[in-house]
Order: structure tokens, then sequence, then C-alpha cells
């Protein structure tokens, strides 16, 4: 009986070590989802509605994947619509460092 959990604790680890390791989130090159005349709108709504609770960010602080997640958090007390959130993301990773 000893050996057959043995044996099944070392197939378990071996399973365990074999399997592949999550993806790392990396930052890609943004594709713009958005026309030039979005983009520009996107940074006047950055400006206006962002600026009104808080300091701007630079956008060449945080990475493309780091952005997603703050604009997710954001934009709703913002209270932008997903057209506009669209446009404010895509101008924000439109911002070469």
């Amino acid at each position: 009986m000893k050996n057959i959990i043995a044996i099944a604790s070392f197939a378990a680890i071996l399973l365990v070590s074999c399997t592949s390791k999550a993806p790392v989130a990396t930052a890609a090159p943004a594709v713009s989802a958005s026309t030039p005349e979005q983009i520009a709108q996107g940074k006047t709504i950055f400006e206006n509605s962002c600026g009104r609770c808080h300091k701007l960010p630079d956008p060449t602080s945080h990475n493309s994947v780091q952005w997603v997640g703050i604009m997710n958090s954001m934009a709703p007390k913002a209270k932008l619509t997903d057209e506009q959130h669209q446009w404010v993301y895509d101008y924000i990773v439109s911002v070469k460092k």
C-alpha cells in the first residue's frame, strides 16, 4: 500500500512539474482601433475628464497592459461610454516615450 501511495505521489509531482507555466503579460505594440480624430477626442477627454479629479498621469509611465487595468477602474468613475473609454485608451497608448 505504501508503494502505491509513493508511486501516486511521484506521478502527481511529475505531472505538475511538466505542465507549462502561464504566459507572462508583456507590453505588445498597441494596435489602435480608433481613427486619428477619435484619438484626438480621447486626448481631450483625458485632459478634461481625468484632469477634473486628479493630476494627469504621464501616459508613458505605464505600459499598454497596465493601462488596461487603470482604464478599467477609472472609466466608470469618469462616466465614460465604452466608445470614449476606447478613444482615451488609444490616445494614451499612442503617446511614445
